[in-house]
């Protein structure tokens, strides 16, 4: 009930004052975000990988507003990369990037992020890694999917995220599911209108698991985007029925949720990715985060009511 009015609240100026000056939040923000900047992530990046997981880097920005701050997106990703490099971790770390950050939504925006996200992409390969386009909510699923099928030309490797509780998903399951192809499932955590998303929770898990079949009989390697038991358990019949092995298809979970089932697939031999977010504009992934499961609610909630 109370995630459309967390959704809302996401893209409320407002409320985002109110909660990021409350000096209760920041250290429950410091649950979900790595750190600041690039030099407080890259540890966790190595204690992460040291323990067995495997990760995807976001750096948070998204709804910008000039063409400027989508230069500076493609410089973060960039010096991102530069310090990964020392690393040798190849596709072990990968990038997630959110398109709106590269300037999708200003004006010529869907060849405006093409070009400063096709850098990043560049600059990965160099380094033995690749980037996933994450999905934002359903006006950039052409643009974005477009951009994704641009990219593949040069760099086979770029992922995509679909999200579920879209209508169009399990048609765009079927024609992403192709030898090569890399895509992540997620239910999806932005408020979308009745027209072109389910809005019933079981209907959303529902369509998951029909898209998650579509994928694992597909040819190319699904990524599992899910905290969800059940989820994980059907993953892992549906993988037997394709063939498929442990590391033909990989879970990904965020960074600081589930932390001792990320470990017990890890140690099960599954390939287990952290999606780990860092940088200072957390306040719309951090929002999304609580809308998404009443878990991480009540874990703010309980902190905000122990720390006032």
């Amino acid at each position: 009930m109370l995630g459309p009015v967390i959704l809302a609240a996401s893209r409320s100026d407002q409320m985002r004052r109110v909660i990021s000056a409350a000096p209760v939040t920041k250290p429950v923000v410091n649950r979900f975000i790595a750190g600041e900047n690039v030099n407080e992530t890259v540890p966790v990046v190595r204690d992460t990988t040291a323990r067995g997981l495997e990760v995807t880097l976001d750096v948070l920005g998204e709804d910008i507003t000039d063409a400027s701050e989508a230069l500076r997106a493609r410089d973060a990703y960039l010096e991102l990369i530069e310090a990964l490099a020392p690393l040798g971790l190849g596709e072990r770390a990968e990038m997630s990037v959110k398109l709106s950050s590269f300037g999708q939504a200003l004006p010529g925006g869907h060849d405006l992020a093409l070009k400063n996200v096709t850098p990043v992409v560049e600059a990965a390969a160099e380094i033995g890694t690749t980037v996933t386009l994450d999905m934002e909510d359903h006006t950039t699923v052409d643009s974005t999917l477009a951009i994704h099928a641009d990219l593949r030309e040069r760099f086979p490797r770029t992922g995509a995220v679909v999200q579920s509780y879209l209508f169009r998903t399990e048609d765009d399951c079927r024609m992403l599911a192709e030898a090569g192809s890399r895509v992540r499932l997620v239910k999806g955590a932005y408020k979308e209108p009745a027209s072109v998303a389910y809005q019933n929770k079981a209907e959303v898990d529902k369509a998951y698991i029909r898209c998650l079949r579509i994928l694992m009989e597909g040819e190319g390697y699904p990524m599992i985007g899910s905290h969800d038991p059940r989820i994980i358990s059907i993953t892992q019949e549906l993988a037997r029925r394709a063939g498929r092995k442990l590391d033909d298809y990989e879970f990904q979970m965020l960074y600081g949720i589930r932390e001792a089932e990320q470990a017990r697939l890890a140690a099960e031999g599954h390939r287990m990715r952290v999606y780990i977010a860092y940088g200072t504009d957390w306040y719309g992934y951090f929002m999304r985060r609580l809308a998404e499961r009443p878990a991480n609610l009540a874990f703010f909630l309980r902190s905000l009511a122990t720390r006032g």
